[in-house]
């Protein structure tokens, strides 16, 4: 295997020169001509980078492999909600491209037989694990991975995107359109029980969000155990309120579809009497009437990266990793885009006036 040695052997300039070139120091004060001459020759000979050496190593482990996807959702909850049919989609694809075997596992109730966890050389765990559940997958084991999770901990590698930063950003936008009663309907996280039921991860941004902007209302906040008729129940319930929001946050974009529904039955126009805004960007949201506005999420690239840590495992890393992918706000016709926000209506309030300079 070629040395960065060689190469600046082969140029005539320092090792530390090659190094800087190759990794694209923007610092390095070097001729176009020596720099062409470094890039020439690394590629004529073949070169790779130890992160390049290391991912061709580990595409090489995965040939041959089972790998066991364990998925908290049964067939038909995962067939109702095509956020996560894309995270699947995301390790089988990988998975075929490697060469190696999937063995579908539904973890949805009693745990099935251990040995088809033992028989594999990894796990990946797509969905949201707690208690006798997480112990029974980490016991089992060989090597673990989680997609769209993080447990408690830094036992296990993980990936996922950072739903609070969106929802974060996602009410700092609206908030600049000059909405101030903004709604949120979600789901009730099972691991916390009827004690904390705000717990999930969107919900509790937007609740100290909305506290610390001196604008949250209990009764804009709703959530329940997630059905496939959540989003319409609690948006049926929040629009018969005396003073209903002017945007809506759905925690999904399943429960935006059923939010839809309850709107245009109340007789209520998007985004007109009111705005809707959501999270994942399903296939279908972009031909909704009007379109939803709503956070990307990478299912997809999700779940690559949850087969691609397993196999760096497998090849010898020994520290967990964590991944974190960033989202995008796609703006559609169910929200005014910022730039585009024309505060005609009395009920939402002015945005803050913008100085101009001349010039």
């Amino acid at each position: 295997m070629v040395t960065i040695k060689e190469i600046a052997s082969a140029v005539g300039v320092s090792s530390a020169t090659v190094s800087r070139v190759l990794n694209y120091d923007p610092t390095l004060s070097i001729s176009t001509r020596k720099r062409q001459a470094i890039i020439e020759t690394a590629e004529a000979l073949n070169y790779a980078t130890p992160r390049n050496r290391s991912r061709a190593a580990a595409q090489a482990v995965g040939v041959g492999l089972k790998i066991a996807l364990v998925h908290f959702l049964d067939p038909a909850q995962e067939l109702a909600d095509p956020y996560y049919v894309g995270v699947r989609l995301g390790i089988e694809s990988r998975c075929q491209a490697l060469k190696s075997e999937v063995v579908k596992v539904f973890l949805t109730g009693n745990p099935p037989e251990a040995t088809i966890l033992e028989g594999a050389s990894g796990v990946v765990a797509v969905g949201h694990y707690y208690g006798d559940e997480l112990e029974w997958l980490r016991r089992h084991s060989r090597h673990l991975v989680f997609a769209d999770y993080a447990p408690a901990g830094d036992m296990e590698d993980t990936v996922l995107s950072d739903v609070s930063l969106a929802m974060t950003r996602l009410l700092e936008a609206v908030h600049a359109m000059g909405y101030r009663r903004i709604g949120f309907i979600g789901w009730i996280d099972a691991f916390y029980g009827p004690d904390n039921i705000h717990s999930e991860r969107r919900c509790r941004t937007y609740i100290d969000w909305m506290t610390r902007a001196g604008l949250y209302d209990p009764e804009l906040c709703m959530v329940e155990p997630m059905t496939p008729d959540s989003g319409y129940k609690l948006a049926k319930a929040m629009l018969s309120k005396p003073n209903p929001p002017k945007i809506l946050i759905t925690c999904n974009d399943n429960m935006a579809l059923g939010a839809y529904r309850a709107i245009h039955e109340t007789g209520l126009r998007i985004p007109e009497d009111i705005a809707v805004a959501s999270f994942n960007d399903i296939p279908v949201a972009q031909f909704l009437g009007p379109p939803l506005s709503t956070v990307k999420i990478p299912a997809e690239l999700i779940g690559e990266t949850a087969v691609d840590l397993l196999l760096e495992r497998l090849s010898g890393r020994e520290v967990a990793k964590k991944v974190v992918f960033g989202t995008e706000i796609v703006w559609r016709g169910s929200t005014p885009a910022p730039a585009e926000t024309a505060n005609k209506a009395d009920d939402i309030v002015s945005a803050e006036p913008v100085l101009k300079i001349p010039g």
